[in-house]
């Protein structure tokens, strides 16, 4: 039975707090179509408890089991082999999350919130919570059923928001982290070479599944003459990312919809009565390594300016979970510098007797990010929005476009950034280690970061030496540094940690600006063009190079020729798209690109920094080493497919499946890396096909009259993680479908839903301490 969509009238939990308006009104949950849960309440306690209850209606499981990560006791419940959703092996991500989360940075956090913050936070534990009493009398879902799955607390709902700071640092660290030994010592590392290539992989594929396109139009280019916005992040479809959809009012107060992560009593990503806003994960740096010079009496001393300093020693406990059931504390020592954390990356990050390495990451010491979420949603104007950005800086690893209804479009890369210009980086850093990980010299206290007394954290940027532009035609990002948001006005001079120019652009947002030349040649920007740009899957990368493809496979292929003909025949035959009903040519496509561009000089035009759009391009298959790389690719693609059982009339939608409850539903897109705007990761399976783990998430239009906001949106994968919730899979299909709705905003969208349903929930004082019910 979908409990998702069954409302049961209102009812009454015991959770002592201070009465308020919310409890004597009580808490409305008004669902429309998908599922979409409007939310509204007369005070922010009462709107968190109307959030946590309608997210754990939808996605108890999910964030039952996000606790168990968050605080370190996955071992002690499913064992310390077993792998987390990121496959991370349980035993490392509880030493991270137990040292991430200590009591006294969980407190540290939790004081530095207002009081309306504070309010949502344990409003949604209350509200999960009286959901959870709830689901047990009616039995949990199958996925969760064990001693795992208790009541929360506002201490997990800021442990979940922690580990979101440390995406973008130290969270991608946590084998490096746990593993980190000094030498010669006798303790168990957790050390797994297996683990460490997942988590090099992991770190790589950071960009591609926290990725996002995003695309602001403002009044010069659109169809009225006011803002125009579309948010496509690219998240993951499972675990601690993935999109909630929901709209949020408190009347007077806050009147918000769009998209949020779990466990987060506010909106990421959306629009409200006058403005709309999305995130792209930006190309700046939210941490440093310091290379430690070791004394050489004791690896665990280093030099500081020619003084031996101890490191220090904290001994982390994790519960772990024996064969024969019994549960036993396993101790394990975290050292650190001044600088933070040693970590230690077998061949890339190594801790011998004369060096070790210390990660520093700016977003820990973040305890603004709720803060600043809360007073986005609440921004009127755009003004306001930038505004709330420059003096809270509580935004972590992102950064953030907005319109508002007059027409103005906003880019702003004001995240965490550590203080380091470009002039202390020269001295500080070895050149060789280049500045794709930043490397600064931990022997000398001046290569710390500087500190601005205007930031408002130490060692940070302040917001006004960051990048941010205004315009009226347009901005786009597609996860490149700040530099060509609009060529008409680059944004360059900045810190390399801020922002580089003079680098090869992603393919998507090359494709970005062709196709926002081509319309500007059709007139005004209207809903649809925004929505073709995801929707047509067009594969940019394609049209650079599949003429150069062709001119190959119409030369003398020698002994290979009856071998590649399927593939030439397929390449020849594909639309250059990745519909459901595009053909073999988009697989061997993706293989043959995947494989040249470990290749060297394979561009017959080479980037150049003044003609950033357009280059590099052209396969030069006319140079003998780019030709047998080629011949080499292809032979490749032909030996894969064969293996996973393709066949030529074998069709995209045929291969790319997303599974839920049993049933597998075709899915559109694919590589962002070959400019497919609607970018889709996924991984083989064992039947030959390919599962989707992440990329297009929440979509959103909004564009706005004199009367507000008009949004048409999607969550690609649906509402509900519960396989049987009727809210599993509606969605998905509509994706697949490449069919948007309507987002229903204003009170007559709601009430006039189809589907529209009301629950109202109530939470009062009950002196008697029980759950009563009326």
């Amino acid at each position: 039975m979908a409990f998702a969509g069954v409302f049961l009238g209102f009812s009454v939990s015991a959770y002592a707090f201070s009465p308020s308006s919310s409890a004597e009104t009580g808490t409305e949950i008004r669902r429309t179509g998908f599922g979409v849960p409007h939310i509204r309440a007369q005070d922010e306690r009462g709107l968190g408890f109307g959030i946590g209850y309608a997210y754990a209606q939808d996605n108890l499981c999910l964030l039952a089991n996000e606790i168990v990560t968050v605080n370190g006791l996955r071992s002690r419940y499913f064992g310390p082999d077993q792998v987390t959703v990121e496959a991370r092996p349980n035993r490392v991500s509880d030493v991270f999350f137990t040292w991430l989360n200590p009591p006294e940075a969980v407190n540290t956090f939790w004081q530095a919130q207002p009081a309306q913050v504070r309010d949502l936070v344990e409003g949604y534990a209350a509200g999960y919570n009286h959901y959870l009493a709830e689901r047990r009398q009616q039995g949990l879902p199958q996925q969760c059923q064990g001693e795992w799955v208790r009541d929360i607390t506002s201490a997990d709902l800021v442990k979940l928001t922690r580990r979101l700071l440390v995406e973008g640092g130290v969270g991608q660290f946590a084998e490096a982290l746990a593993g980190a030994t000094p030498p010669q010592a006798t303790a168990q590392r957790v050390q797994d070479a297996q683990a460490f290539q997942l988590a090099d992989t992991r770190q790589q594929r950071f960009a591609l599944d926290r990725g996002s396109n995003a695309l602001a139009v403002g009044s010069e280019r659109s169809f009225n003459g006011r803002g125009m916005l579309l948010a496509n992040p690219h998240f993951p479809w499972v675990g601690a990312m993935r999109f909630y959809q929901m709209h949020l009012t408190i009347p007077g107060k806050l009147d918000v919809m769009g998209a949020a992560l779990p466990g987060l009593p506010m909106i990421n990503i959306g629009f409200n009565q006058h403005l709309a806003w999305t995130h792209t994960v930006d190309s700046s740096k939210h941490f440093t390594l310091y290379r430690l010079q070791l004394d050489p009496k004791d690896p665990t001393r280093y030099l500081l300016d020619g003084k031996s300093l101890p490191m220090s020693k904290q001994t982390v406990t994790v519960q772990v979970k024996q064969a024969d059931g019994q549960v036993v504390p396993v101790a394990h020592d975290i050292y650190s510098s001044q600088f933070g954390p040693v970590v230690q990356w077998p061949g890339k990050l190594d801790w011998n007797n004369q060096f070790a390495y210390s990660l520093r990451d700016a977003n820990l010491d973040n305890d603004r990010v709720l803060t600043q979420w809360y007073a986005m949603n609440q921004a009127s104007s755009l003004e306001q929005l930038q505004d709330s950005v420059h003096k809270i800086q509580g935004i972590p690893w992102v950064n953030t476009l907005a319109v508002d209804d007059k027409g103005q479009t906003l880019y702003m890369n004001l995240s965490v950034v550590p203080n380091v210009n470009a002039e202390k980086l020269a001295k500080c850093s070895d050149p060789r280690a280049g500045t794709q990980m930043i490397l600064l010299d931990g022997s000398n206290s001046a290569c710390a970061w500087d500190v601005d007394p205007q930031a408002a954290q130490k060692g940070i940027y302040a917001s006004s030496q960051l990048p941010q532009l205004l315009r009226k035609d347009f901005i786009q990002h597609s996860n490149d540094s700040a530099w060509l948001v609009n060529p008409a006005q680059p944004l360059t001079g900045f810190s390399p940690l801020i922002s580089q120019d003079g680098q090869p652009l992603g393919m998507r947002s090359r494709f970005a600006l062709d196709r926002l030349g081509s319309l500007s040649k059709k007139g005004p920007l209207g809903v649809k063009d925004l929505q073709q740009m995801v929707m047509d899957d067009k594969v940019y990368l394609a049209a650079q190079v599949v003429p150069d493809l062709l001119k190959f496979c119409a030369a003398d292929l020698g002994a290979d020729a009856r071998t590649l003909k399927p593939v030439c025949t397929s390449l020849k035959e594909w639309d250059g798209r990745a519909n459901l009903d595009s053909g073999l040519g988009l697989v061997h496509f993706q293989n043959i690109m995947q494989a040249m561009q470990h290749s060297a000089d394979i561009w017959r035009v080479a980037f150049d920094p003044k003609d950033a759009q357009h280059t590099p391009r052209g396969l030069a298959v006319e140079q003998p080493a780019v030709a047998q790389s080629l011949r080499e690719a292809m032979l490749a693609s032909v030996a894969a497919t064969n293996k996973m059982g393709l066949k030529p009339q074998t069709r995209w939608g045929d291969i790319q499946v997303v599974s839920s409850g049993g049933q597998q539903t075709p899915i559109h897109g694919g590589p962002g890396q070959l400019g497919i705007y609607n970018a889709i990761q996924s991984v083989p399976r064992e039947d030959g096909k390919l599962e989707v783990v992440s990329g297009t998430s929440y979509l959103q239009v909004v564009t706005f009259d004199e009367k507000g906001p008009h949004a048409q949106g999607l969550l690609a994968f649906s509402l509900s993680s519960d396989p049987a919730s009727k809210y599993s899979r509606d969605q998905t299909e509509a994706f697949s479908k490449k069919q948007w709705s309507v987002l229903p905003f204003t009170e007559q969208q709601i009430k006039a839903d189809p589907q529209y349903q009301v629950q109202t929930i109530r939470e009062t004082l009950d002196k008697a301490g029980k759950v009563a019910a009326q």
